[in-house]
C-alpha cells in the first residue's frame, strides 16, 4: 500500500488539485479567446470581462487584468454570504489564476473574418467557462451570480450570463461600431450555450410521463432493466371520463432512448411526453452542481 493511500489527508488533497486543474485549464482556454481574438478584432464580453474589456478599449493603460481583479470585490462578498465557503475560497483562487492567464497568456490565433472570429471565440471562452464553472468554484465575474441566481431561484447559467452580456452589448454599440457589436451579440450567444452543455451535458435530466393501457408492464421493465423509480398518478380522461394511471419517471438523457424501446414495445400506441428538466434532486437521479 503507499504512502498516498494510506496518507489520510489524501482525498482532500485530491479533490483540491482537481478543482485547481479545472481552474486553470478554463482559465487558459479563457485568456487565449480574450487575447488571441477578442482584443484583435475589439470584441468585448459579458459580465465583468466585458466590463473590464470595454474600460481597457477607453484607456488602454490599464491592464484587464488589474480591472478585472478590482471589479471582482463586491461579488466575492455575495459569494462568502450566499453560496458557500469552499465556493469562496475557489473562486478566489479562480479569479487570481483567470487574472495571471489574462496577463501572461498572449496566443495569436490567425483568424481574419470577423464572423468566424465572433464563432470560435464562442467556442473557446464558452467551454473555458464551463470548465470553471465544473469546479466547485468560478473566476469571479457574473460567473459568482449566475450561481446564486441558479441556487436560488433555478435561473440556467447561460440565462443569467446572456442578459448581463446584453448591457455590456448595449454599451459597446453606443461607445464603438454596432458592427462590432453585433458580431460580439454571435460570439455571446455560442458561448452561452457552450457554457449550458458543457456544465449540464449529458447529465440533463428527462422527466417522462406515460399514459397507456399496458402501464403495469412498462412500470415493471422501467424498474427491472432502466433501474429508476416510477410514480403511478390516478388521472382521468377528458373525454371517456375513463380513469387511467400515468406513470411519471425521471431519466438521465442516455437512458431516454431505452425508455422509448420499452414503451414501443409494450404499447405502440401509448401517450409519453418528454420534457427537459432544469435540476433534480435525488438520490441516485439528482444532476444540481456541487457548488
Amino acid at each position: 500500500m503507499s504512502f498516498l493511500s494510506r496518507w489520510s489527508g489524501w482525498p482532500v488533497a485530491k479533490t483540491v488539485a482537481w478543482n485547481l486543474g479545472l481552474l486553470v485549464a478554463g482559465s487558459l482556454l479563457c485568456a487565449v479567446g480574450v487575447n488571441g481574438i477578442l482584443i484583435p478584432h475589439r470584441f468585448v464580453s459579458g459580465g465583468l470581462t466585458g466590463l473590464a474589456l470595454l474600460l481597457h478599449y477607453l484607456v488602454p493603460t490599464i491592464p484587464v487584468a488589474l480591472i478585472y481583479m478590482a471589479a471582482n470585490m463586491p461579488l466575492f462578498l455575495a459569494g462568502w454570504f450566499f453560496i458557500s465557503r469552499r465556493f469562496f475560497f475557489y473562486s478566489v483562487a479562480g479569479t487570481l489564476i483567470f487574472s495571471a492567464a489574462i496577463g501572461w497568456v498572449d496566443v495569436a490565433v490567425p483568424v481574419q473574418d470577423k464572423l468566424l472570429a465572433a464563432l470560435l471565440a464562442g467556442l473557446i471562452l464558452g467551454a473555458g467557462a464551463g470548465i470553471i464553472l465544473k469546479s466547485m468554484g468560478s473566476a469571479g465575474g457574473t460567473d459568482i451570480l449566475s450561481v446564486i441566481l441558479l441556487q436560488r431561484f433555478s435561473i440556467r447559467l447561460g440565462t443569467t450570463i446572456l442578459a448581463f452580456n446584453a448591457l455590456v452589448l448595449t454599451a459597446a454599440a453606443l461607445l464603438f461600431s454596432l458592427e462590432d457589436a453585433l458580431f460580439t451579440l454571435i460570439y455571446l450567444y455560442v458561448s452561452t450555450k457552450i457554457v449550458d452543455l458543457v456544465v449540464t451535458g449529458l447529465s440533463q435530466r428527462k422527466a417522462v410521463f406515460i399514459i397507456s393501457p399496458h402501464w403495469e408492464k412498462i412500470s415493471r421493465r422501467i424498474l427491472t432493466e432502466i433501474h429508476r423509480g416510477v410514480t403511478i398518478l390516478r388521472g382521468q380522461g377528458g373525454f371517456s371520463a375513463r380513469e387511467q394511471q400515468i406513470l411519471y419517471t425521471v431519466v438521465t438523457f442516455r437512458e431516454a432512448s431505452t425508455l422509448k424501446q420499452i414503451v414501443r414495445r409494450e404499447d405502440p400506441g401509448a401517450f409519453v411526453v418528454f420534457t427537459d428538466t432544469t435540476e433534480v434532486m435525488g438520490h441516485r437521479i439528482g444532476n444540481q452542481p456541487h457548488w
